[in-house]
Protein backbone atom coordinates (compact mmCIF):
# COMPACT_ATOMS: atom_id res chain seq x y z
CA UNK A 1 0.00 0.00 0.00
CA UNK A 2 2.79 2.45 0.92
CA UNK A 3 4.53 1.67 -2.36
CA UNK A 4 1.34 2.45 -4.29
CA UNK A 5 0.86 5.85 -2.61
CA UNK A 6 4.52 6.76 -3.21
CA UNK A 7 4.26 5.86 -6.90
CA UNK A 8 1.11 7.98 -7.30
CA UNK A 9 2.81 10.98 -5.66
CA UNK A 10 5.84 10.73 -7.93
CA UNK A 11 3.59 10.50 -11.04
CA UNK A 12 1.59 13.60 -10.01
CA UNK A 13 4.70 15.68 -9.37
CA UNK A 14 6.17 14.68 -12.72
CA UNK A 15 2.98 15.71 -14.54
CA UNK A 16 2.85 19.17 -12.90
CA UNK A 17 6.51 19.84 -13.73
CA UNK A 18 6.02 18.85 -17.33
CA UNK A 19 2.99 21.09 -17.65
CA UNK A 20 4.92 24.05 -16.21
CA UNK A 21 7.77 23.46 -18.62
CA UNK A 22 5.39 23.44 -21.60
CA UNK A 23 3.86 26.86 -20.75
CA UNK A 24 5.31 29.64 -22.98
CA UNK A 25 6.40 32.87 -21.26
CA UNK A 26 4.12 35.91 -21.61
CA UNK A 27 5.47 39.31 -22.65
CA UNK A 28 3.76 42.66 -22.01
CA UNK A 29 4.32 45.91 -23.95
CA UNK A 30 3.04 49.49 -23.78
CA UNK A 31 0.05 50.55 -25.87
CA UNK A 32 1.01 52.23 -29.20
CA UNK A 33 1.08 56.04 -29.09
CA UNK A 34 -1.94 57.88 -30.55
CA UNK A 35 -1.76 58.72 -34.25
CA UNK A 36 -1.24 62.44 -34.91
CA UNK A 37 -2.81 63.61 -38.20
CA UNK A 38 -1.45 66.97 -39.40
CA UNK A 39 -4.03 69.39 -40.83
CA UNK A 40 -3.46 72.58 -42.81
CA UNK A 41 -4.47 75.82 -41.14
CA UNK A 42 -5.72 78.45 -43.63
CA UNK A 43 -6.14 81.20 -41.02
CA UNK A 44 -3.97 84.31 -40.81
CA UNK A 45 -2.33 86.91 -43.05
CA UNK A 46 -0.86 86.13 -46.46
CA UNK A 47 0.81 87.99 -49.35
CA UNK A 48 1.54 86.82 -52.85
CA UNK A 49 2.07 87.44 -56.55
CA UNK A 50 -0.05 86.51 -59.54
CA UNK A 51 -0.01 86.47 -63.31
CA UNK A 52 -2.36 85.49 -66.07
CA UNK A 53 -4.56 86.56 -68.97
CA UNK A 54 -7.65 88.71 -69.37
CA UNK A 55 -10.20 89.85 -71.91
CA UNK A 56 -12.37 92.98 -71.68
CA UNK A 57 -15.50 93.29 -73.86
CA UNK A 58 -16.26 96.90 -74.86
CA UNK A 59 -19.22 98.32 -76.82
CA UNK A 60 -19.33 101.97 -78.05
CA UNK A 61 -22.51 103.97 -78.67
CA UNK A 62 -22.22 107.54 -79.97
CA UNK A 63 -24.43 110.07 -78.13
CA UNK A 64 -23.08 113.48 -79.28
CA UNK A 65 -20.91 115.07 -81.99
CA UNK A 66 -18.97 118.24 -81.12
CA UNK A 67 -20.97 118.38 -77.85
CA UNK A 68 -24.29 118.37 -79.76
CA UNK A 69 -26.56 115.47 -78.74
CA UNK A 70 -27.58 113.15 -81.58
CA UNK A 71 -29.68 110.06 -82.01
CA UNK A 72 -27.72 107.25 -80.36
CA UNK A 73 -25.90 105.10 -82.88
CA UNK A 74 -23.93 101.96 -82.08
CA UNK A 75 -20.31 102.02 -83.19
CA UNK A 76 -19.72 98.31 -82.59
CA UNK A 77 -17.90 96.14 -80.03
CA UNK A 78 -14.49 94.57 -79.59
CA UNK A 79 -12.48 92.50 -77.09
CA UNK A 80 -9.37 93.96 -75.48
CA UNK A 81 -7.10 91.06 -74.52
CA UNK A 82 -3.64 90.56 -73.06
CA UNK A 83 -1.51 89.60 -70.11
CA UNK A 84 -1.45 90.81 -66.52
CA UNK A 85 0.81 90.57 -63.47
CA UNK A 86 0.39 91.84 -59.93
CA UNK A 87 0.13 91.03 -56.25
CA UNK A 88 -2.36 90.43 -53.46
CA UNK A 89 -2.64 90.65 -49.68
CA UNK A 90 -5.31 89.13 -47.50
CA UNK A 91 -6.48 87.68 -44.21
CA UNK A 92 -8.48 84.50 -43.55
CA UNK A 93 -10.39 82.97 -40.65
CA UNK A 94 -11.00 79.22 -40.38
CA UNK A 95 -13.86 77.58 -38.47
CA UNK A 96 -13.72 73.82 -38.88
CA UNK A 97 -13.62 73.19 -42.61
CA UNK A 98 -15.09 76.61 -43.46
CA UNK A 99 -12.74 79.44 -44.42
CA UNK A 100 -13.65 83.14 -44.65
CA UNK A 101 -11.41 85.91 -45.93
CA UNK A 102 -10.80 89.41 -47.24
CA UNK A 103 -8.37 90.20 -50.06
CA UNK A 104 -7.05 93.24 -51.96
CA UNK A 105 -5.42 92.66 -55.35
CA UNK A 106 -3.68 95.13 -57.69
CA UNK A 107 -2.46 94.34 -61.21
CA UNK A 108 -0.73 95.94 -64.13
CA UNK A 109 -2.41 94.95 -67.39
CA UNK A 110 -1.93 95.16 -71.13
CA UNK A 111 -5.43 94.50 -72.47
CA UNK A 112 -5.87 96.03 -75.93
CA UNK A 113 -8.34 95.66 -78.79
CA UNK A 114 -10.17 97.62 -81.49
CA UNK A 115 -12.91 97.65 -84.13
CA UNK A 116 -13.85 99.84 -87.07
CA UNK A 117 -16.57 102.33 -86.10
CA UNK A 118 -19.99 101.68 -87.63
CA UNK A 119 -20.93 105.36 -87.21
CA UNK A 120 -17.88 107.20 -88.60
CA UNK A 121 -16.17 106.14 -91.82
CA UNK A 122 -12.42 105.85 -91.51
CA UNK A 123 -12.45 105.76 -87.68
CA UNK A 124 -11.32 102.85 -85.51
CA UNK A 125 -12.14 102.68 -81.80
CA UNK A 126 -9.45 101.20 -79.54
CA UNK A 127 -9.63 100.30 -75.84
CA UNK A 128 -6.71 99.74 -73.49
CA UNK A 129 -6.84 98.59 -69.86
CA UNK A 130 -3.58 99.48 -68.14
CA UNK A 131 -4.39 98.31 -64.59
CA UNK A 132 -7.14 96.90 -62.41
CA UNK A 133 -7.85 96.20 -58.75
CA UNK A 134 -10.10 93.83 -56.82
CA UNK A 135 -11.40 94.23 -53.26
CA UNK A 136 -13.27 91.07 -52.36
CA UNK A 137 -14.58 88.81 -49.64
CA UNK A 138 -14.16 85.01 -49.78
CA UNK A 139 -16.05 81.97 -48.55
CA UNK A 140 -14.36 78.58 -48.93
CA UNK A 141 -14.36 74.95 -47.83
CA UNK A 142 -11.11 73.19 -47.01
CA UNK A 143 -10.12 69.55 -47.28
CA UNK A 144 -6.87 69.73 -45.32
CA UNK A 145 -4.43 71.52 -47.64
CA UNK A 146 -6.91 71.92 -50.53
CA UNK A 147 -9.21 74.94 -50.46
CA UNK A 148 -12.17 75.59 -52.78
CA UNK A 149 -13.63 79.11 -52.60
CA UNK A 150 -15.93 81.70 -54.16
CA UNK A 151 -15.45 85.46 -53.94
CA UNK A 152 -17.18 88.73 -54.68
CA UNK A 153 -16.82 92.46 -54.18
CA UNK A 154 -15.67 95.64 -55.93
CA UNK A 155 -13.51 96.07 -59.03
CA UNK A 156 -11.75 99.07 -60.55
CA UNK A 157 -10.15 99.44 -64.00
CA UNK A 158 -7.87 102.12 -65.46
CA UNK A 159 -8.88 102.69 -69.10
CA UNK A 160 -7.95 104.58 -72.24
CA UNK A 161 -10.41 104.97 -75.14
CA UNK A 162 -9.06 106.25 -78.46
CA UNK A 163 -10.25 107.02 -81.97
CA UNK A 164 -7.67 106.22 -84.67
CA UNK A 165 -7.45 106.80 -88.39
CA UNK A 166 -8.25 103.37 -89.84
CA UNK A 167 -5.25 101.85 -91.56
CA UNK A 168 -2.64 104.31 -90.24
CA UNK A 169 -3.01 104.10 -86.45
CA UNK A 170 -2.84 107.90 -86.01
CA UNK A 171 -4.74 108.85 -82.85
CA UNK A 172 -7.41 111.53 -83.44
CA UNK A 173 -9.22 111.77 -80.11
CA UNK A 174 -9.03 110.21 -76.69
CA UNK A 175 -10.81 109.75 -73.34
CA UNK A 176 -9.60 108.07 -70.17
CA UNK A 177 -10.88 107.30 -66.70
CA UNK A 178 -10.81 105.03 -63.68
CA UNK A 179 -14.13 103.23 -63.44
CA UNK A 180 -15.67 101.16 -60.66
CA UNK A 181 -17.82 98.05 -60.86
CA UNK A 182 -18.39 94.66 -59.31
CA UNK A 183 -16.55 91.33 -59.39
CA UNK A 184 -17.39 87.68 -58.77
CA UNK A 185 -15.05 84.72 -59.00
CA UNK A 186 -14.02 81.27 -57.88
CA UNK A 187 -10.78 79.40 -57.32
CA UNK A 188 -8.98 76.39 -55.93
CA UNK A 189 -5.85 76.70 -53.77
CA UNK A 190 -3.39 74.03 -52.66
CA UNK A 191 -0.87 74.18 -49.82
CA UNK A 192 2.19 72.57 -51.38
CA UNK A 193 4.74 73.35 -48.61
CA UNK A 194 4.81 74.81 -45.10
CA UNK A 195 3.60 78.44 -45.38
CA UNK A 196 3.29 78.26 -49.20
CA UNK A 197 0.26 77.74 -51.44
CA UNK A 198 -0.64 78.06 -55.12
CA UNK A 199 -4.04 78.84 -56.63
CA UNK A 200 -5.78 79.13 -59.98
CA UNK A 201 -8.62 81.66 -60.04
CA UNK A 202 -11.28 83.01 -62.41
CA UNK A 203 -12.91 86.44 -62.07
CA UNK A 204 -15.69 88.21 -63.99
CA UNK A 205 -15.89 92.01 -63.77
CA UNK A 206 -19.17 93.89 -64.24
CA UNK A 207 -18.13 97.45 -65.11
CA UNK A 208 -21.44 98.79 -66.44
CA UNK A 209 -21.87 101.67 -68.91
CA UNK A 210 -20.20 105.10 -68.61
CA UNK A 211 -20.40 108.12 -70.91
CA UNK A 212 -17.09 109.66 -72.04
CA UNK A 213 -16.17 112.98 -73.62
CA UNK A 214 -13.53 112.53 -76.34
CA UNK A 215 -11.15 115.40 -77.05
CA UNK A 216 -8.84 115.84 -80.02
CA UNK A 217 -5.10 115.10 -79.74
CA UNK A 218 -4.33 116.69 -83.13
CA UNK A 219 -4.70 120.38 -84.01
CA UNK A 220 -6.74 121.99 -82.69
CA UNK A 221 -5.84 120.03 -79.57
CA UNK A 222 -8.40 119.73 -76.77
CA UNK A 223 -11.53 120.27 -78.86
CA UNK A 224 -14.50 118.11 -77.83
CA UNK A 225 -15.09 115.78 -80.75
CA UNK A 226 -17.78 113.37 -79.55
CA UNK A 227 -19.43 111.64 -76.60
CA UNK A 228 -19.77 107.87 -76.40
CA UNK A 229 -21.38 105.44 -73.99
CA UNK A 230 -18.92 102.59 -73.40
CA UNK A 231 -20.22 99.38 -71.86
CA UNK A 232 -17.51 97.15 -70.38
CA UNK A 233 -17.06 93.80 -68.68
CA UNK A 234 -14.06 91.53 -68.35
CA UNK A 235 -12.99 87.93 -67.73
CA UNK A 236 -9.67 86.98 -66.17
CA UNK A 237 -7.78 83.81 -65.27
CA UNK A 238 -4.83 84.11 -62.87
CA UNK A 239 -2.33 81.80 -61.21
CA UNK A 240 -1.41 82.90 -57.69
CA UNK A 241 1.40 81.97 -55.28
CA UNK A 242 0.92 82.99 -51.62
CA UNK A 243 3.12 83.05 -48.53
CA UNK A 244 1.21 82.52 -45.27
CA UNK A 245 2.52 84.06 -42.05
CA UNK A 246 2.51 81.83 -38.96
CA UNK A 247 2.55 78.02 -38.79
CA UNK A 248 0.13 76.59 -41.36
CA UNK A 249 0.18 73.01 -40.00
CA UNK A 250 -1.41 72.01 -36.68
CA UNK A 251 -1.76 68.58 -35.05
CA UNK A 252 -5.02 66.73 -34.62
CA UNK A 253 -5.36 63.52 -32.54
Amino acid sequence: MKKLVLAASILAATTVAASAADMAPRYYSKAPPPVIAPIYNWGGFYVGVNGGWGSSHNCYTNTAIFAVPVVHFGEGCHDATGGTVGGQIGYRWQAGNWVFGLEAQGNWADFSGSNTSLAFAGLTNRTRIDAFGLFTGQVGYAWNNALFYVKGGAAVTDNRYEGLVTGTGVVLDRASDTRWGGAVGAGVEYGFAPNWSAAIEYNHLFMGTNNYTFTSVVAPVGIVTRNDDVRQDADMVNVKVNYHFGGPVVARY
